[in-house]
């Protein structure tokens, strides 16, 4: 038996929860995929997954197994990188995630650590902020870029590099199209932002909670003509529809060439969200992570993050 390929279809099944998925994400066939896990139960000689006709979970010493897995194929990876790359020319895979309205800006970094080391495979993620939090506890995340004072309270094990301090702007569509790009206009109340039709994330999602409170900090209260739990649909109304919704800069700096839309600064009150990148204090830094890290620093990124998110230019 392979140990590291049976762990690392166990990991499989966990993130997939399902047996045919899981497969297909190993380029295994189904029966390969369940014959490895039930070769990993003789090894350990326990039962590990939970079956009947579908996947039902992993029992408790299964969860214990799936923990250890995590932690050796990170190490492997951190090992193979060192093999096969220097600190100069870093190799491998780095998994990073962001909250879904941040996605753009994760975008932006991970074109620029690749385009300034090609040997570094980026793979994006979107996920929740409670998904973040779990990705950098278990080591299935190398990096997350998310709301930094949430996942701080919530982890305390966690390092931070902020970003931005993110604000919000109601978007529209113009009464003409601009000469250039997507205008920023003048300032707008959230109580004023509160008349208007709007299409808003879900309530579960942590930027509906961040509007919902600006709301009522302005004395009121918001019945979305639209609710979706993806950011796309948020710009697609807007463009195809008669709502407006209420967006981060980094969602508006992803649609600046839009000159059918405008953008207008919300205040009263003037929130602002602190963003950052966060990694694991503990496990050894992979050389993938660390020339991400060393990007951080770099004129030519922050030059980025003062352009994309927060107090957008005009």
């Amino acid at each position: 038996m392979n140990l590291l390929a049976a762990l690392r279809y166990l990991v499989a099944l966990d993130e997939h929860r399902h047996f045919g998925r899981a497969a297909q994400a190993c380029h295994i066939t189904q029966p390969a995929l369940s014959n490895a896990l039930r070769a990993l139960e003789e090894e350990f000689g326990t039962v590990i997954v939970q079956r009947s006709r579908t996947f039902e979970g992993l029992t408790h010493e299964g969860e214990a197994v799936l923990a250890t897995a995590r932690r050796m194929l990170r190490d492997n990876e951190v090992l193979r990188q060192e093999l096969r790359g220097t600190e100069a020319a870093p190799q491998g895979r780095l998994r990073m995630a962001a909250v879904p309205t941040a996605m753009p800006l994760l975008a932006r970094f991970a074109a620029t650590l690749q385009a300034r080391h090609p040997g570094i495979v980026p793979v994006m993620l979107s996920m929740s902020s409670q998904d973040l939090e779990q990705g950098l506890d278990d080591l299935s995340l190398d990096l997350a870029l998310g709301y930094s004072e949430r996942m701080q309270a919530q982890r305390a094990a966690l390092r931070a590099w902020p970003q931005c301090r993110e604000r919000y702007y109601l978007l529209q569509r113009a009464r003409k199209p601009a000469p250039e790009r997507l205008a920023i206009g003048p300032p707008v109340a959230w109580a004023e932002a509160a008349r208007r039709p709007l299409v808003l994330l879900t309530p579960e999602m942590h930027n509906r909670a961040i509007i919902d409170a600006a709301l009522r900090e302005a004395g009121a209260s918001v019945a979305p003509a639209i609710e979706t739990n993806a950011v796309l649909p948020l710009v697609l109304s807007v463009l195809a529809g008669d709502v407006c919704s209420v967006l981060p800069g980094a969602m508006v700096a992803a649609v600046r060439s839009e000159r059918t839309l405008e953008a207008l600064p919300l205040v009263e009150p003037d929130v602002r969200t602190p963003i950052g990148f966060m990694t694991q204090r503990g496990p050894r830094v992979s050389r993938a992570l660390q020339a991400a890290l060393a990007l951080l620093d770099t004129g030519e990124w922050q030059a980025q993050l003062a352009t994309h998110c927060g107090d957008l230019p005009d």
